[in-house]
Formats: structure tokens, sequence, C-alpha cells
């Protein structure tokens, strides 16, 4: 059997990413990335292992675009959108972005939210890699996708840094092809 091309990743994430209790809020655990941001060698790992999601088994770039949610997601997108080559989308909250946009409204555990997303950021047909830091509930990943596609484009994968699979995000997002570098 051949060795993952990212072997010993895993690992390494599991060294860099520190739980933080009862943040922002008690009872949650917050899933702190940045000793792993500061790590130039693991950082660029894992720019390439999400970049992965958005080529074919030879290697040749299948998106278009990449799209990162705010704001943890803007720090992995778009290093993984200049290592493919292509475009890089903010996904903000509402009221942040200065264009004309599309917005999507999603449930919380508590209450509601809405992402946007300027409407001339996707143009109809491209390919979009959507990343983010975490997948948790879906909420924000299926919000994203609506969005991708209120633009005319098609969402090819969803790359993530971590699933926090006891919160079933995979249901949020059925049908979407999951690229998650760790599963905790």
């Amino acid at each position: 059997m051949t060795q993952p091309v990212h072997a010993g990743l895993d690992e390494r994430l599991r060294q860099l990413i520190r739980d933080v209790p009862d943040f922002p809020e008690p009872g949650v655990v917050f899933k702190d990335i940045t000793p792993l941001l500061a790590d130039h060698a693991a950082f660029t790992e894992v720019v390439s292992a999400l970049a992965d999601a958005g080529r074919d088994a030879d290697g040749t770039v299948v998106v278009d675009k990449v799209a990162g949610m705010e704001a943890r997601g803007f720090i992995l997108a778009a290093p993984v959108a200049l290592a493919l080559g292509t475009g890089f989308v903010p996904v903000r909250k509402a009221g942040k972005l200065p264009g004309a946009t599309h917005a999507v409204s999603y449930a919380l555990e508590y209450g509601e939210a809405t992402l946007e997303v300027h409407r001339d950021s996707i143009d109809p047909g491209d390919r979009v890699l959507l990343v983010d830091d975490v997948l948790a509930t879906g909420g924000t990943a299926d919000a994203t996708r609506r969005l991708v596609e209120l633009c005319g484009g098609t969402v090819h994968a969803f790359a993530v840094l971590m699933e926090l699979s006891f919160l079933s995000g995979r249901d949020a997002i059925d049908g979407l092809p999951l690229h998650s570098l760790q599963t905790v």
C-alpha cells in the first residue's frame, strides 16, 4: 500500500492544535489553531493537503475558485487559492461586503446567522472548493454551498482542517465530498 503524501500530518495537528475549555462560553472546547499557524512547516503542509481537494488524481487543478468562510476559513482558503492558482472568494457575515451580495440565513444552536458573498465573485459555471477550519454542525458549509449556487457556481468539494464528528456536520452537507485532515 502506498504511504499517504501527508503521512504524519494527523499527529502534527494533534500536537499543534490546542483545546481551550470554556471558550467562548462555558461548556465549549475551542480548537485553537494559532500554534499551527505559527509553525511554518506545518502550516505549509496543511495548505498543501487542503489544496489536494481541488485537484484530480493526476494533480490537475479542477476548480476555478476557492471560497473561505469568515473568519478562520480566510486564513486557510486564501493560501489554498494561491497554491491552486485560482481566485479567492471571501464569504462574510452580513453587512461586511460593500457591493451587491447574495445572502443566506441559517439556524444556529441559539438563533440565526446570515452569510453573504458578492454577486460577481463567482461566475456561472465556476467550480468552487469550499475551505474552512472546522466542520461542526454543517450550517456554515451548507449556507456557503447555497451562496455558490445562487451565483451560478457548483461546489466541487468541502475541505476542512478538522471535522468534529460528534456534531454530525456531514448530515448537513449530504452529498458534498468532504476532505478533512483530521476527525475528532
